[in-house]
């Protein structure tokens, strides 16, 4: 069922997210995770957040500002504080998921006992999330002119005007979020298929995730 719009916190923990072909399937990772999935969001909402579905999972806020996300991984469920990097993270087990990430910042769970555990911990990263975005703060992000192009990328640009143009008119963000993905492939071969399925979607001004 990939593609299928999730309204939803509560068909999220059913059936998955759906944006892969196994949603609704036993081999979603969603199934794997139900059960911490479940007791992080109960200690998310003791929190006073307010639970939305933004790119098909679990996202909460506060005061209409994005503060974390919830989702389910191969190996791991995990919460995500979108300002992650201005946190003090004390008990240091904030974990940045790739090199090229820049404010995210991840706390990784695979069973229910650890959460039960860390509750008093979890709720202090998480008060100490809202309290970076009532005072404003703001990660610093590199320049886009600082992001590496990829050469498979440079060629079709250059190729193509419209898709330049495209491109050039996205906000930063956007740009930063086609570049990240672009690159993260070793092989040439796929960063090529990335890029070609993506140009469409370049080109009627749209992000990675719209």
């Amino acid at each position: 069922m990939p593609n299928t719009k999730i309204h939803n916190v509560d068909v999220y923990l059913t059936i998955g997210c759906c944006r892969c072909p196994l949603g609704d399937t036993p081999q979603c990772k969603v199934h794997t995770w139900q059960p911490e999935l479940a007791a992080l969001r109960r200690l998310l909402l003791d929190c006073g957040l307010t639970e939305e579905v933004k790119w098909s999972i679990p996202c909460y806020t506060f005061q209409q500002n994005n503060i974390l996300l919830l989702s389910a991984f191969n190996n791991y469920c995990a919460l995500s504080f979108f300002k992650g990097a201005l946190l003090c993270d004390t008990h240091n087990i904030l974990i940045t998921q790739t090199e090229n990430t820049q404010s995210t910042r991840q706390i990784r769970f695979t069973d229910v006992q650890e959460i039960i555990e860390k509750e008093a911990i979890l709720k202090a990263y998480i008060f100490e999330a809202i309290e970076v975005e009532k005072a404003g703060l703001k990660v610093h992000l590199k320049e886009i002119s600082e992001f590496a192009i990829p050469i498979e990328f440079e060629q079709k640009l250059a190729e193509n005007p419209a898709l330049k143009t495209a491109f050039e008119a996205l906000t930063a963000g956007r740009q930063r979020g086609y570049l990240l993905y672009f690159s993260a492939p070793k092989q040439a071969k796929t960063r090529l298929l990335r890029i070609e399925k993506c140009m469409p979607q370049i080109v009627k001004g749209k992000g990675l995730h719209d």
